[in-house]
């Protein structure tokens, strides 16, 4: 399997049968790929959606959470369950533009190819721009950019962007905490991975609601950049090899 597309969601009933559509499109033809959406506890008519589109979609592998465990904990769940070797990543309210998904995998492959220092590159991640959101969330997103960006020094300016492309074992050696997504740049740079930054494009969301407030982007960001930094101050990449018998 090439490619893995996860796709966390939460009360996104109205979003779930369009967005499976633009991304069977974005992506049928050689690409060899699987969608896995994990329903973080909704309440509304998720389920029953996601129901519907799996007698749809062969490739679509729907899991479910019994209660709602956050953003990070159903991309984990994601991580885990993927099988492709790289793996995408897009909100399911549907302002991620799957159409963007070749986009990063050619940046991938143009990197890779640019030279042996991208051999260990591990993660793409997509920069909004001409972003779509209200003034608050704007500015919520800019403050907390900036003071992520200037205390781990990541050189990503839009690590809030849910659109990546990641390699499936980096994914799998991150360290697991809480709100963990919003600091993917820095937690694989820490593990020695390299990552680089790729413009794609924004949409408004046109149906229904937020699930994450301001107040979860900049407050809560704050407290978890403390546990960030600490992890990456702390961290130990030994290397070894092993000697041949004589």
């Amino acid at each position: 399997m090439q490619l893995s597309i996860v796709v966390p969601v939460r009360n996104e009933a109205d979003n779930i049968l369009s967005l499976l559509a633009e991304i069977h499109a974005a992506l049928d033809g050689p690409t060899n790929f699987e969608v896995i959406y994990v329903d973080d506890g909704s309440g509304d008519a998720t389920p029953q959606r996601l129901a519907e589109a799996l007698a749809r979609y062969p490739r679509l592998r729907v899991l479910v959470h019994r209660e709602r465990y956050g953003q990070s904990a159903a991309l984990l769940t994601g991580f885990r369950a993927a099988r492709g070797e790289w793996i995408a990543t897009l909100d399911g309210d549907g302002q991620n533009d799957p159409a963007d998904i070749p986009r990063l995998l050619a940046a991938r492959d143009g990197a890779v190819r640019g030279g042996a220092a991208r051999a260990d590159l591990q993660l793409i991640s997509g920069m909004r721009r001409n972003r779509k959101d209200s003034w608050l969330k704007r500015v919520a997103s800019r403050i907390a950019n900036g003071v992520r960006s200037s205390l781990l020094g990541d050189a990503t300016p839009d690590t809030g962007c849910g659109l990546k492309l990641i390699a499936r074992t980096a994914c799998l050696e991150l360290p697991v905490f809480d709100h963990m997504h919003r600091f993917l740049p820095a937690l694989v740079q820490r593990n020695g991975g390299i990552t680089i930054c790729v413009e794609v494009n924004h949409r408004p969301r046109t149906r229904g609601v937020s699930n994450y407030g301001v107040a979860d982007r900049l407050w809560i960001g704050v407290v978890d950049l403390a546990g960030v930094l600490w992890l990456k101050r702390r961290a130990l990449r030994p290397q070894a090899t092993e000697l041949p018998r004589p």
